[in-house]
């Protein structure tokens, strides 16, 4: 059994995450959208402006995960709640307890502070995510519809 230590990123971590974003997004069939590069992710998670926060899972010294996450409110419970962006495990190490405990991690720290939701977004064709989600107790939001706006379009509008 692996010993499993969650801590918070550093900058140091920057090109960690950025691979484990790469892996991300070659499992999420979108490789192609990944935009940003290691001086990106240090600036926008460790710079002054950061308004997101990540933490890195290792297991026995090697790092085999990350999260990030960034904080959202609810107008209809006056309160702040905490958003998760990225659970990431890499594939040769899910089923070692990494994903639930960089989830508990995060859940905690939630209930810690008061937050009144804890939310993500899972792609409907992801059906290990979705089971695993089910099994630590989440329920889908079926009634929403995301929306985005982004790129040329997001210019276009604010023009």
């Amino acid at each position: 059994m692996a010993l499993l230590n969650i801590r918070p990123a550093t900058v140091a971590d920057a090109g960690l995450i950025l691979r484990f974003i790469r892996e991300l997004a070659i499992y999420e069939k979108a490789e192609q959208s990944v935009q940003t590069d290691e001086i990106g992710i240090a600036e926008s998670l460790f710079g002054a402006d950061a308004t997101a926060c990540a933490l890195v899972c290792e297991a026995n010294g090697e790092a085999i995960g990350y999260a990030v996450y960034f904080y959202n409110y609810s107008t209809w419970l006056g309160r702040k709640g905490i958003y998760l962006e990225d659970l990431y495990v890499s594939p040769e190490k899910r089923g070692s307890g990494a994903g639930k405990a960089l989830l508990k991690y995060i859940a905690r720290q939630a209930v810690a502070e008061g937050c009144g939701r804890f939310e993500w977004s899972v792609l409907d064709w992801n059906t290990p995510a979705i089971e695993f989600y089910t099994a630590a107790g989440a329920r889908p939001q079926d009634e929403w519809t995301v929306y985005r706006l982004e790129g040329e379009a997001l210019k276009a509008f604010a023009g």
